[in-house]
Parts: C-alpha cells; structure tokens; sequence
C-alpha cells in the first residue's frame, strides 16, 4: 500500500489536476495541499508548477507555506516539477532577483541558447550521479517546456541537451528530488518515475 502523497496547490500549480491523475495512474494516493495543517497529513510531498518564480514564491508566502516546505523538506521525501524545481535554488532572475526556498545551492537564470525558447518538447536525459527516480529510465524521452533553468553543480543527477547548450534536468540530494521536465506529460516514462518516488 502506498503513502500518501501531497501535491502542494499555490495559485501557479496550474498542472496540479495531471500530476495528481498521473500519481494515481503509478498507484498512488493523492491529498492536494491547500493549507499549512494538510502537510502534516502527508507522507511525501510533490511541488508541481508552471509560470514565474517571483509569481510563485509569492503564491507560497501569501499561503503561509514557505516555512512549512521548509520543515517538511527535513524529513519527507520532496519531488519538484519544472519551476516546483527551480524554486528549490537559491535565487531567481525572472522579472527580477527573488528569493527561493534555499534549499538547492542553485540559481535560476534564463536559457541563453542560439535556438527558440522556451525549449518545448521531448528530449533525453544524460544520468551522470545514481538517481533511485530515475532508476529504469535513463534512457527514455521526457517532455520539456520551460525558458529558464536552473544552475547548479553540486546536486546534478541528470543533464540534458539543446541547441548545443547542456542544462540541469535533474537534481538529488538527499530526500530531495528536482525535475526539469514534465513526467505527467511523459507518458509511460513519467509515470514509472512516479512509480520509483513513490517506492522510496
């Protein structure tokens, strides 16, 4: 039987509804987060996201999250999902310098690339550090869509390539866990990546 898994709703989770079905379709159980008393009614945690970092960090200090994330990150398993990811870092430059959540030594800065961005479709993955989420699927393909990525070069659990430009498509360490991509859009692939999340 599988523990609960909590997708954090905060005003830019706009794809909230397909990783919940895309977490049920690997078996498990799903509880969407939508005040700070729900994280203590969750075994794992997954930030989902798409939009602007300054628009989310703001999303998650109006809810009152930040400090809950934080906590929760200490002893529960955490995947992010594309900007759930990057607001992992440090800093963001999206319409400014904002803060992250801090827990990824890491940066968040636009792709500079000599080719169309946002980098939108799907793409492969180039393992370079033991990842238990990625475990089976080194090699599939996931789908992408994003303008900014995060730098970073302690906690890289994956690259991948476009246009010649190599980018950080996965991080991990610790319980925590970051994907660049979108594995509720990645079809099978995406959902044995939820699969390995939710056996940790």
């Amino acid at each position: 039987m599988w523990c609960v898994t909590g997708v954090v709703n905060y005003g830019v989770a706009g794809n909230i509804h397909s990783v919940s079905k895309a977490i049920e379709a690997a078996g498990g159980t799903v509880k969407v987060i939508g005040s700070v008393s729900d994280f203590d009614q969750v075994d794992r945690i997954v930030i989902p996201g798409v939009g602007s970092f300054k628009d989310a960090m703001r999303e998650l200090a109006s809810d009152g999250f930040i400090e809950t994330i934080k906590d929760a990150l200490v002893a529960k398993p955490v995947l992010g999902i594309c900007l759930g990811m990057q607001i992992l870092a440090t800093l963001g430059f999206e319409y400014g310098e904002t803060e992250g959540l801090g827990v990824i030594s890491a940066e968040v800065k636009s792709m500079q690339v000599k080719a169309p961005v946002p980098h939108m479709g799907f793409n492969t993955l180039d393992v370079v550090a033991t990842n238990p989420i990625l475990s089976g699927i080194e090699s599939e393909e996931f789908y992408f869509m994003h303008s900014f990525e995060m730098v970073n070069y302690t906690d890289v659990a994956a690259l991948t390539e476009y246009a010649g430009h190599r980018f950080v498509s996965a991080i991990h360490r610790g319980n925590i866990y970051g994907v660049q991509f979108h594995p509720e859009k990645s079809r099978d692939a995406g959902i044995q990546l939820f699969r390995n999340f939710l056996a940790l």
